[in-house]
């Protein structure tokens, strides 16, 4: 079984990508803060894996990427997704749960839902950690007003910061496109309404496995969208005010024969709290790994981002070494990657 893991750096020169509502005790009743954790450190502001799901969601919707995106139904306390991962990518690659509802049944399926009769739930292949800053940083309170008005002004404050975000993600390739009815939450993804709509848009059966699966152009499609989805992130809260470019400034992936991720130690930040290549990091993923990875060393690094860093992949990549290092923008990274996957010899990732 093999997954795409990786990780990805946002610079956030002074954002506030995050943010948690009012802060007690501020000095306006108006003030917005940023999430952060709390440690004797000092304090790590981060983005959850929420808003980064929200973030590449509204991104693959909204870049005529070709994306798939499936209708969402609301009900009173509960919204969910139509839950049929054969027609919508997203249902596919990250996942779903959706019960029967008795109450908006009849208008569900007047507006073209798929009649659910039985709970379906499915695990996303696609999974993504918080992204966190890599050193603890001073969150800034900002004073503002509003005085565009006759009378006095009315205060208002929000917080933010400057640093940079690390986060790590994975994708499962053989659950990509895959779609099991075994009676197990997670797995139970296709009910019999779902079944009956495999067989006929002739997806493969595989009866040992209890599963359908997609035609593998149709399955590297989806995958390689994310992809170009991830390369092209946009998103992230208080843009009007700071404006930050939340693509990624930095990512390093591989194709890996574990779920476990392998490169989170080779990218941390130095006695300033600055990114830094962690050499002996990776060089050891290199020795260690060596068997359990698939492909080459994805590296996508934006030049004039930390520059005496990429001089040390560099001069890394130059060396003789147990694994090949493919270096460039982050998207030509994401895109090497792509081309790779659609070649036949890669076909095993798939399986």
């Amino acid at each position: 079984m093999a997954f795409v893991t990786g990780l990805l750096l946002i610079d956030a020169p002074a954002s506030a990508l995050n943010n948690l509502g009012s802060v007690q005790g501020a000095r306006t009743d108006n003030t917005s803060g940023v999430k952060y954790i709390r440690t004797k450190e000092g304090a790590y502001p981060y983005v959850s894996a929420q808003s980064f799901r929200y973030w590449l969601r509204t991104t693959l919707e909204n870049n005529e990427l070709g994306w798939i995106a499936a209708p969402i139904f609301r009900e009173e306390k509960v919204a969910y997704t139509d839950a049929n991962p054969i027609l919508y990518w997203d249902d596919d690659l990250f996942g779903y749960m959706r019960a029967p509802s008795k109450k908006v049944k009849d208008k569900m399926e007047h507006d073209g839902a798929t009649p659910t009769d039985e709970t379906v739930t499915r695990i996303s292949p696609f999974r993504v950690g918080t992204f966190v800053s890599i050193s603890p940083v001073n969150i800034v309170e900002d004073f503002g007003v509003m005085s565009r008005h006759e009378g006095d002004p009315v205060p208002f404050e929000h917080q933010f910061y400057r640093t940079t975000l690390k986060g790590l993600f994975s994708l499962n390739l053989n659950a990509s496109g895959t779609f099991w009815y075994r009676n197990k939450t997670g797995f139970k993804n296709l009910d019999d309404k779902r079944k009956e709509q495999a067989g006929k848009n002739n997806l493969e059966h595989l009866m040992e496995e209890k599963a359908y699966r997609l035609k593998t152009e149709d399955r590297i499609n989806r995958i390689s969208t994310l992809f170009e989805g991830l390369a092209r992130l946009e998103g992230g809260a208080k843009q009007a005010l700071h404006y930050t470019d939340v693509s990624p400034v930095i990512v390093v992936m591989g194709v890996t024969k574990g779920g476990n991720h392998i490169f989170n130690h080779t990218i941390g930040s130095n006695a300033k709290g600055l990114p830094e290549l962690k050499v002996d990091s990776l060089n050891e993923v290199m020795k260690v790994f060596k068997d359990d990875l698939l492909s080459c060393i994805y590296v996508g690094w934006v030049k004039g981002y930390r520059e005496e860093e990429l001089d040390k992949l560099l001069q890394i990549s130059s060396q003789e070494k147990p694994v090949e290092i493919k270096i460039g923008h982050p998207r030509e990274a994401f895109q090497s990657f792509i081309n790779d996957l659609r070649n036949p010899n890669n076909a095993l990732w798939l399986e």
